[in-house]
């Protein structure tokens, strides 16, 4: 139980799976996104369409999980090499990382609310996902592709430059940051730095 919840200095296991299984999921909904558009077939389009669509429910909802999750675990401290700025920054950006992984599949759940084509969601072939309470129009469905798109391009570049801080960490800083979102263990550091030769 322990390794499950987060410590002082470390995220647990909980925290540790949907941050990778968000992320792993974020990022292929990208390239799905990116394919099916431009998918000569039609039918192999429509069918990553749906499959996008099943996903992006997926998405949501282990994000308001992990949410849920962090208020009730308060995360790691950041290690002592961590300067003032980057602490100051680190929670806005991770606040608007949260907040485009709720936006981006709310407008897609948007967009298919207001679609003319009327076609019903089926997240997983599962169960028929009900519309948003929105009016059907072409021009609500417009506004909704582009909102749609927007967010997508500006959930990567986020997450792009999330990559390369954690990178930085790990390989210039040789910090912890990186470390204690891939294992709960605490072996191996010292004042917040990875003992690595």
């Amino acid at each position: 139980m322990r390794s499950l919840t987060n410590t002082p200095t470390r995220y647990g296991w909980a925290m540790i799976i949907l941050h990778w299984l968000i992320g792993i999921v974020f990022i292929g909904q990208f390239a799905l996104g990116f394919v099916m558009v431009r998918t000569a077939s039609q039918r192999t389009s429509f069918e990553l369409i749906q499959l996008h669509k099943s996903f992006g429910f997926l998405l949501l909802g282990l994000v308001i999980l992990r949410i849920a999750w962090r208020l009730g675990n308060a995360a790691p401290a950041l290690p002592a090499s961590v300067g003032a700025l980057e602490r100051r920054t680190a929670p806005l950006a991770h606040f608007a990382l949260y907040a485009l992984q709720i936006a981006l599949p709310l407008s897609g759940w948007a967009l298919v609310s207001v679609s003319t084509l009327e076609i019903p969601t089926m997240p997983f072939d599962l169960f028929v996902m009900p519309n948003l309470p929105l009016a059907v129009s072409d021009a609500s469905e417009s506004f909704w592709i582009a909102a749609h798109w927007y967010l997508a391009y500006a959930g990567i570049a986020l997450v792009a430059v999330h990559v390369a801080a954690a990178l930085r960490h790990h390989f210039l800083l040789r910090d912890t940051v990186l470390a204690r979102m891939i294992t709960p263990s605490s072996g191996g550091e010292e004042n917040g730095r990875s003992i690595r030769s």
